[in-house]
């Protein structure tokens, strides 16, 4: 993850709080395992993913849901694994 802004890091980082205990016992994981092993462009994909509300962002995580953006579902991968 080099060449990423840390003050854009920390933004994303708070922008991963969700509303949904659920959904944020995903990312919590998500940060303390993989999240610093990210590339650019995987970061790039995983803000967008942010943009989801939390029910959504949730139902896709679980597998209920699906996103039709193969780059999103890179990411949506590394969550489900986890």
């Amino acid at each position: 993850m080099t060449d990423y802004d840390p003050i854009e890091l920390k933004r994303i980082r708070w922008r991963s709080r969700r509303g949904l205990l659920e959904l944020d016992l995903v990312l919590e994981k998500f940060f303390a395992q993989r999240f610093d092993s990210l590339s650019p462009a995987e970061i790039d994909a995983y803000r967008k993913l942010l943009d989801l509300p939390d029910t959504d962002f949730l139902d896709v995580v679980n597998g209920k849901a699906d996103l039709d953006d193969p780059e999103l579902m890179g990411i949506v991968e590394i969550l489900r694994a986890l």
